[in-house]
């Protein structure tokens, strides 16, 4: 291991809380570091994009050194493993990553030698997602689950068909962190229990933004939305909505003809007022649709990497951000 071993003197509750918060303007400059991690006298972690290296920064502090695979405003689904990133794994002392997510990713950690290995789709439930997700979905599941079938067969898809975006849910994404805490204490044990009192603020952080999109989502005008691919399907989830999205879980699928007639016609009956775009990935599709259907456009941001774009600095910020976008398109009171 890369790990030297020393001894840090414990944090206070409000210190900690302090240090939690300063360190989330700390992340990018970490995690743009585009060179596998390696010889550092730090806790060494490869991260495979932006929401795992976001958990990394957050519940290691100062104990971790983490590097992200996936440039920032690089569309990770993209992401291809140069050989060099490859042979640099070797150095890292842990890799955290979503399976099913990057397929380059996934096999160029299991042909590592990395002794521990993180898959976050481990760490919580995954569940099966197509263009709808929510309310609506058992009314139209066999004509979704077919046309998904037939279009968006793209790897973007965990295994079996599998949505990967729990991050977009801060329940699941709070038992992700739950998880890397426990793995980074086993892992790296001179410092565990600062990973533990990391992980604890982390996770009433990720509560408290619970606790605001349920507030904030609870009475609106209508529970329906339009986002260009169907990444926030377990958001829709846990807070009684219903995504109906362009393409499916792949962002460059292109959608049928049929599709958009259906989606320019449920927005009618529904009440929807935005098509939701997002920064990674064109936007023209979904300015399309909205034209055709005379809907406004808006950003919804799946967060899977932070540019000069996004509408914050980090994680909460731009989960901050998408709430307000969706009370203004569902009309909350």
């Amino acid at each position: 291991m890369n790990v030297r071993r020393h001894r840090i003197s414990g944090i206070s509750g409000i210190a900690l809380a302090a240090t939690a918060a300063l360190g989330l303007g700390t992340l990018t400059a970490c995690s743009s570091d585009s060179a596998a991690a390696g010889g550092s006298d730090r806790f060494d972690v490869v991260a495979s994009f932006y929401p795992m290296a976001f958990l990394a920064e957050q519940i290691g502090g100062d104990h971790v050194k983490v590097t992200s695979l996936t440039e920032p405003g690089q569309e990770p689904h993209d992401l291809e493993i140069s050989a060099k990133q490859t042979a640099q794994l070797e150095e890292a002392d842990a890799a955290l990553y979503l399976k099913g997510l990057q397929p380059s990713v996934d096999e160029a950690i299991s042909q590592s030698g990395i002794k521990t290995k993180i898959d976050a789709a481990t760490l919580t439930s995954l569940e099966e997602h197509g263009t709808e997700v929510g309310g609506h979905e058992d009314e139209h599941a066999d004509e979704h689950a077919d046309e998904h079938a037939d279009e968006h067969g793209h790897s973007h898809e965990g295994e079996g068909g599998q949505d990967p975006h729990i991050w977009l849910d801060p329940v699941k994404y709070a038992e992700v962190a739950e998880g890397v805490g426990r793995a980074f204490e086993k892992a790296d044990p001179d410092h565990a229990a600062d990973y533990k009192k990391n992980t604890e603020a982390l996770v009433e952080r990720l509560g408290e933004l619970n606790t605001k999109f349920e507030t904030g989502l609870k009475d609106t005008e209508t529970k329906v939305f339009i986002t260009t691919h169907a990444a926030f399907g377990y958001l829709a989830e846990r807070y009684g909505l219903t995504e109906e999205a362009i393409s499916g879980l792949d962002p460059d699928s292109e959608p049928s003809a049929a599709r958009v007639k259906d989606l320019s016609s449920t927005a009618k009956a529904e009440g929807v007022s935005t098509v939701f775009y997002e920064t990674l990935v064109s936007d023209k599709t979904a300015k399309t649709l909205a034209a055709d259907a005379n809907l406004r456009t808006d950003v919804l941001d799946p967060i899977e990497g932070i540019t000069d774009r996004s509408r914050g600095d980090d994680y909460f910020q731009v989960m901050e951000a998408n709430l307000t976008a969706l009370r203004k398109a569902l009309g909350a009171k």
